[in-house]
């Protein structure tokens, strides 16, 4: 993703502008915590509520702030109601995600985004970033997806690994073995189907949830950060 850490950028300055730099952020389907990592970097006086339900990305994200008692890591399922009571303070400053929430179906996510609402504080953000093509530009879009498509292929001709290679290598690791099993049990060997609208979809259901405004805060080609202040 080349416009990875311009996106993430783009979200800390969100939580900025709301709260300033001491926020209280629910760092949601937080994977390894790569929001949170930049979060702290930028912003020492911040504290992170780490929400995810993979039980090898958490692992990881544990071991990276095991010592920091900044960070609350919380395991929780999305795709259930009951997450939010998992969540130990409430309410925050902002909620983040990143490159996530595609896994979300859209009945879920309608309701999702109304379980934030009571999440975040009068005044706070929620703001998402991931794929989601201009809806007024639909031609203009499958041609940008060609040109991202290269883009990251360029990316990745240093070596890294690709999605799936990657899993492979963890599941290699003594240290990931048995969490990444247990991940492979739990999603059956595969997630549920993306669900990849608009960022009209996305700003229409935040405000349908009760946010008094929302749009799309940052572009780039097809990925979009959309936003909703409570």
């Amino acid at each position: 993703m080349p416009d990875r850490e311009a996106r993430l950028t783009a979200l800390l300055d969100l939580v900025e502008a709301v709260a300033g730099p001491r926020p209280l952020v629910l760092d949601l389907a937080c994977g390894t915590g790569s929001i949170t990592r930049r979060l702290l970097d930028r912003f020492p006086g911040a504290r992170s509520i780490a929400v995810d339900i993979d039980p090898a990305l958490l692992a990881i994200a544990r071991s990276t702030f095991a010592s920091d008692d900044r960070v609350r890591i919380v395991r929780a399922d999305l795709g259930d109601a009951a997450w939010v009571r998992h969540v130990p303070e409430t309410p925050v400053d902002a909620v983040v995600t990143a490159t996530a929430l595609h896994w979300v179906a859209e009945p879920r996510l309608r309701l999702l985004y109304r379980e934030l609402a009571g999440v975040v504080c009068p005044g706070g953000v929620v703001a998402n970033a991931d794929l989601m093509v201009p809806p007024d530009l639909p031609h203009l879009a499958t041609a940008l997806a060609a040109v991202e498509a290269r883009r990251q292929d360029a990316v990745r001709i240093d070596g890294r690994p690709e999605w799936d290679a990657w899993w492979d290598l963890a599941a290699a690791d003594p240290r990931l073995a048995d969490a990444v099993a247990e991940r492979r049990a739990f999603f059956g060997g595969n997630h549920a189907a993306e669900f990849d609208p608009p960022s009209s979809w996305h700003a229409e259901a935040l405000l349908d949830a009760g946010f008094a405004e929302a749009g799309v805060a940052y572009r780039w080609g097809n990925s979009a950060l959309v936003a909703a202040l409570r």
